[in-house]
């Protein structure tokens, strides 16, 4: 098709019936104040959608308009155009047509020289389509994997070591390039990805044939690529002297933390060592400074839930306990309650390790244990700083589990976690702990255990028939109304990496200590006390709160039997 005509976006809106004079007059103004692109400043004045400006350049041009949500990508297609041009022309190449032409998706199918110059890059004939531009972007970000230039990078590095001995000047970044080191591009090539595809860690493990290089996204881990074993020392060695690790010490686990910023934004990396057979192993947990808190409305806490929830934080004092095993949201239900308790008239302190958000008005303290900060020694501490809300990250060890106990029970209000299988077991582990009974008694008020189920992908779910086995498993919570409920999975796209799921949000389960659950925890028979404490939950449960979302359409029933197998067993 030949090239396209450059429009006027402005007039060109005005004469479809989508903007006003006045409206074209006010984001004139706007854009020369501020200098941002016209179609921005129309979208975020709310005068008109940025659908509704890319249909409009569809019609002007006589060329389609796709709707990305609806469309699978093809690999071999897409590589035609290499990921920085697709970025820069904010372009992508969508089809091969019968004619031999490339459909190619354009934000801005009137920008001439952008026309040129991805002609000249695909020698091919091209025929235009209209893509909104956020779309784009996030398919670009989807479809441009990293795995094969994060193994290429693997590969330069163990060509550049051969037999010769790691120079640390360049794995510090002292010496005259060291910038552009295999191994430090080698690192900010996994980093971006790993924050592309909303990783939470990423494990660097040494193997007898290589070292593999895995990511853990939605709480599963995918293998990223396997390079050669010998390059493992040097990136173990690099990531050491980001953190102000003892390079020296290999037969140690050791743990340390660093900053970086990816993509202009920063992240928070928390790092851990441990020696294996094959060398050492490097786990790294991500966490994003930008990412927003969220709000308890912002939670999957059904309205019952929510409502205890929040009347058990209006109390001037108590404990309430969040639990769950490791990377289950419970730091995250935690802020979101402090997010909405903190106010100019409380006086809120946490005390974590390592402290995972930063949330203005807080005071929050940073538990060190290599100089013996450690929680019950900043706790006793705090309780002079005269608090009304005291967060602790984890109740690890008796000493602490008591100091905070006290607190609850002398006025505070004290929010903290635990590692326990569901809410039932959280007193009896806190008596385990050497927990004196009359302080659980008197001072836990509400126990909170949660889980993290995936979301299927909003953009390839399907109906979907149950096995016999998932048609056996909700039989025990539906009875003989299975049969009449729809279900749901996800088929597999680009949009989530092709497993169906993308996202995750939480299942809870509440206990709450009322005078019958006090009773029952005060007498030396625990079988006694869970009767009495699942008679309180009313079948209120990790796995009826995931069979709830499986009605609803959000997740799979194997992701709620994966969830609710974790804690029955």
């Amino acid at each position: 098709m030949p090239p396209p005509q450059k429009v006027r976006l402005g007039d060109l809106l005005i004469q479809q019936g989508l903007l006003t004079e006045e409206q074209l007059k006010l984001s004139l103004d706007e854009q020369k104040r501020t200098g941002r692109k016209l179609g921005r400043v129309f979208v975020e004045s709310g005068y008109v959608t940025e659908e509704g400006i890319s249909q409009a350049l569809a019609r002007q041009l006589r060329i389609p308009f796709i709707d990305l949500k609806s469309f699978t990508p093809k690999p071999d297609l897409i590589k035609l155009l290499p990921e920085a041009p697709a970025r820069r022309f904010r372009a992508m190449v969508l089809d091969q047509l019968p004619d031999g032409q490339l459909q190619i998706g354009m934000s801005d199918p009137t920008d001439l020289q952008a026309y040129d110059e991805i002609s000249r890059l695909v020698k091919r004939e091209i025929d235009l389509a209209v893509l909104t531009e956020s779309q784009l972007l996030a398919m670009i970000d989807r479809v441009y994997h990293r795995g094969e230039q994060i193994t290429g990078l693997a590969k330069e590095l163990t060509a550049e070591l051969g037999d010769m001995p790691i120079e640390f000047g360049d794995l510090l970044g002292l010496s005259p390039g060291a910038e552009d080191a295999p191994v430090v591009k080698l690192l900010q090539t996994v980093f971006d990805e790993a924050m592309r595809l909303r990783a939470s860690d990423i494990h660097f493990e040494p193997q007898e044939k290589g070292l593999r290089i895995r990511f853990r996204i939605d709480g599963v881990l995918h293998i990223q690529t396997e390079a050669d074993a010998k390059i493992a020392s040097a990136v173990a060695l690099r990531l050491k002297l980001m953190s102000g690790l003892d390079i020296s010490e290999k037969r140690l686990p050791q743990d340390g933390r660093f900053n970086i910023k990816v993509r202009a934004n920063p992240v928070d990396v928390r790092i851990s060592t441990l020696p294996t057979q094959y060398g050492e192993s490097v786990v790294m947990r991500l966490l994003a400074q930008n990412t927003g808190l969220l709000g308890l409305d912002g939670m999957s806490l059904p309205p019952r839930m929510l409502e205890r929830f929040r009347h058990a934080l209006k109390r001037p004092s108590g404990l309430v306990l969040v639990t769950g095993p490791t990377g289950s949201g419970k730091t995250t239900t935690l802020y979101a309650a402090l997010n909405e308790l903190n106010s100019p008239e409380k006086k809120v302190i946490t005390v974590e390790d390592p402290v995972e958000y930063r949330l203005p008005g807080l005071n929050q303290v940073q538990v060190h244990e290599k100089i013996d900060l450690s929680f019950s020694r900043v706790l006793r501490t705090v309780l002079r700083q005269d608090p009304d809300i005291v967060l602790i990250g984890e109740m690890r060890d008796q000493e602490t589990a008591e100091i905070g106990m006290r607190a609850a029970m002398t006025g505070h209000l004290v929010l903290s976690t635990l590692h326990t299988n569901d809410a039932i077991s959280t007193p009896i582990r806190l008596l385990d702990m050497g927990v004196p009974r009359y302080m659980v008694a008197l001072s836990v008020h509400m126990v909170i255990a949660q889980r993290l189920v995936r979301l299927i992908c909003g953009n390839c779910r399907e109906p979907y028939t149950l096995t016999p086995a998932e048609h056996e498993w909700l039989r025990y919570e539906l009875g003989g109304e299975v049969d009449q409920h729809a279900y749901q999975h996800g088929r597999g796209c680009a949009h989530c990496a092709n497993n169906g799921y993308q996202g995750r949000t939480g299942v809870y389960e509440f206990l709450e200590m009322n005078d019958a659950v006090v009773e029952a925890i005060n007498h030396d028979d625990p079988g006694e006390f869970m009767r009495v404490a699942r008679q309180q939950m009313a079948g209120e449960t990790l796995r009826r709160d995931a069979v709830r979302l499986v009605l609803a359409g959000k997740t799979t029933v194997s992701e709620a039997m994966r969830i609710s197998n974790q804690y029955e067993e």
